[in-house]
């Protein structure tokens, strides 16, 4: 080895670098107590929203009714619209004529026979006046013929006229009398259309609407309704109509009292009986039509109105006297078992109580148990637990 070698081996021995002995690695240790740090805080989480922030929410209060002053209970109830009892009444033409004016406006009240609309009448005037013309000239033909027919009757029995010229005389007569009836029957249907151009109210009511406008032609016959000029409606037998569904028909029955409260007056309510079931029921709906005619019927009451209908059934023997429990229905609702339960409010804090409900009254719910007047019910807001703090709004 030369010298250059050794001095090149001895340089790279002074480069290396001494290592001691390695230790050997501890084994990591699994930290069990962490995933139950995290849940402990999600625990405290969750407590803290449900019983540390209160929730907003809107409450209305039940209210218990006096002794008998709910009336009887509500079975069912259902949309429907206010009709009337004779539906409405469409005025037309019966004789073609040019509308001159109308003697009503709409919303007036009108009474049986009194006039609505007036026809041109000129054309039936003058018809009346030429037939009158004819039957004066007709009334002259047969003064004549009877007058011939009186002098020819002592000359044929005197035998001066033969038996054929007697024969003519009677046939005259008979022919102009046959003549004046014609024209007195003509007479008679030209009155009548004269009649016919003055359009009057078949019966009592008030005018819905007016259907041509003055001076346009109209017509009788030809398509359904070309030739109605006014709508009326007897305002005085108020109904509402609503369909029911045929598995609820076994709660329904003839004279049974009902309820009618508008949609547009919700606080007015009016007592109505069950007069007619439709004979068919729909069967593409289920339902069946029923009506009920409304006891007091007052202004507001409009036809095609919507309102909403409660059947009643009168209380049981005995309970008549017993009060009501009534909460807005927005405040029912179902739990896990599917029973009726609402969130009573009390002292900042609510809880969740059991109800059993006893039908519709108005836009009510009446609490046969559970409630006994008073409570201040969640209506707006969705509590989940039983103590949770709340804000009323």
């Amino acid at each position: 080895m030369s010298d250059r070698e050794e001095q090149l081996r001895a340089d790279l021995s002074s480069l290396r670098i001494e290592r001691g002995p390695v230790a050997p690695r501890r084994p990591r240790r699994w930290r069990w107590w962490i995933p139950l740090v995290l849940l402990a805080l999600l625990a405290a989480g969750a407590a803290w929203m449900a019983h540390g922030r209160p929730l907003p929410v809107g409450v209305a209060y039940a209210t218990r009714s006096a002794p008998g002053e709910s009336g009887p209970l509500p079975v069912l109830s259902g949309s429907g619209y206010i009709v009337t009892g004779d539906r409405y009444v469409s005025v037309g033409v019966r004789v073609a004529g040019r509308i001159d004016h109308y003697y009503v406006e709409e919303g007036q009240s009108v009474t049986k026979g009194e006039a609505l609309v007036q026809l041109d009448d000129r054309d039936y005037r003058a018809i009346v006046t030429a037939t009158e013309a004819r039957i004066a000239s007709a009334r002259a033909n047969v003064a004549l013929a009877d007058s011939d027919l009186a002098r020819g009757r002592p000359l044929h029995t005197q035998g001066v006229i033969s038996q054929q010229e007697f024969d003519v005389l009677e046939n005259k007569a008979a022919v102009a009398r046959a003549a004046l009836q014609q024209l007195e029957a003509e007479l008679a249907q030209a009155k009548v259309n004269l009649d016919y151009t003055t359009l009057r109210a078949p019966a009592d009511g008030v005018v819905l609407a007016k259907l041509k406008e003055v001076g346009e032609i109209a017509v009788p016959g030809g398509f359904a309704g070309s030739g109605d000029l006014i709508r009326l409606a007897n305002l005085t037998d108020m109904r509402a109509e609503v369909d029911v569904n045929e598995a609820d028909l076994n709660r329904v029955h003839l004279g049974q009292p009902a309820l009618v409260t508008p949609d547009a007056y919700p606080d007015a309510h009016y007592t109505a009986e069950v007069v007619k079931l439709y004979p068919q029921v729909d069967r593409q709906k289920g339902t069946l039509k029923i009506e009920v005619h409304i006891v007091e019927p007052d202004a507001r009451l409009l036809p095609d109105m919507s309102a909403r209908v409660t059947f009643l059934q009168p209380a049981e023997p005995g309970k008549a006297s017993e009060p009501a429990v009534l909460i807005p229905g927005a405040a029912i609702h179902r739990d896990a078992h599917g029973d009726n339960v609402v969130w009573v409010v009390s002292d900042g804090r609510v809880r969740q109580q059991r109800v059993e409900t006893g039908g519709d009254v108005g836009d009510k719910i009446r609490i046969t148990s559970g409630l006994q007047g008073g409570e201040a019910v969640v209506v707006t807001g969705a509590p989940t637990a039983d103590g949770q703090r709340v804000a009323v709004n």
